[in-house]
């Protein structure tokens, strides 16, 4: 995968990515997909519990109120708790002390071609920037309605995401490529545009990659191989050699089995022979024991 350009800010993992701390506690008994199965069902009742608690609570009750009153990116970086949401919301909760970084992509927005955002191979600076629209002729987004209430609930979505990786990264990944694939799939994109925007996208590619069965080395290619290997192999797993498949529900659900199936295979010493199968076997019974 292309990096950033040269001396710009190179994003972390999402493992290694901070958030604040929380009171929440996320229910996660099980891994791989019983944990999913599980997950699925408790999801909204644990959402809520998240979106309760204080932190969470504070700061959106904070980025509704001021929000609307900012007007540059200058006045957004000097606002902590304001950039907390606003950062949080688009996966970027590494970058709350990189207020220089963050001013210059918010200021240089997305309309020109050599932009800071749109030259990084992070995709999620570019989304993030073109959401807030400081650089629009129009002025930006932080007043138009319904903002507030959209960001918010992008970052509580993604404070749930952090939660839950901190139990389980597998988890994490999953539920990041279920919104993001979804999203994708319904954007009004070429074809070609979408795979670039997967493989631009940490997370998602690690998600998509695994499920693919491709190696680590995968990245280092040239894109157009990249790009040639990614849509043939979904055409013989997924059904289909394009991103709009994944507007399906039972088409994404294949993808993020695959990759928990692959994770847990990749976890699974190699050194006894029928490990692998006997692994996913205990973890087949494992979910029927517990109705999962």
């Amino acid at each position: 995968m292309p990096q950033g350009i040269a001396g710009a800010h190179t994003p972390r993992g999402p493992a290694a990515r901070r958030a604040p701390a929380m009171s929440f506690q996320p229910v996660l008994p099980l891994g791989g997909l019983a944990g999913w199965r599980f997950l699925q069902r408790t999801m909204p009742a644990q959402q809520s519990a998240l979106n309760d608690s204080p932190p969470i609570a504070r700061n959106a009750e904070h980025f509704r109120a001021r929000i609307g009153e900012i007007a540059t990116p200058a006045e957004l970086v000097e606002d902590r708790r304001l950039l907390t949401v606003a950062l949080g919301a688009f996966g970027l909760q590494e970058d709350i002390d990189n207020r220089f970084f963050i001013r210059r992509i918010l200021e240089e927005g997305t309309a020109r071609n050599d932009a800071l955002a749109n030259r990084l191979a992070d995709k999620r600076y570019a989304v993030f920037a073109r959401a807030f629209a400081f650089d629009a002729p129009q002025g930006p987004a932080t007043r138009a309605p319904g903002f507030a209430d959209d960001i918010v609930a992008r970052f509580e979505r993604q404070s749930f995401e952090v939660a839950i990786g901190r139990r389980d990264e597998d988890m994490r990944l999953a539920l990041f490529a279920d919104r993001e694939l979804r999203a994708l799939a319904r954007a009004d994109s070429t074809p070609r545009t979408k795979w670039f925007r997967v493989m631009g996208t940490p997370p998602l590619r690690a998600v998509v990659e695994t499920a693919l069965g491709l190696p680590k080395s995968f990245g280092q290619q040239d894109l157009d191989r990249q790009l040639e290997t990614f849509r043939d192999r979904s055409a013989r797993l997924f059904g289909s050699p394009d991103i709009a498949a994944f507007a399906d529900p039972e088409v994404r659900e294949r993808v993020i089995r695959q990759f928990l199936l692959q994770s847990e295979i990749g976890r699974v010493p190699a050194t006894t022979p029928g490990a692998t199968a006997l692994a996913l076997l205990e973890s087949a019974a494992s979910a029927g024991r517990s109705g999962v």
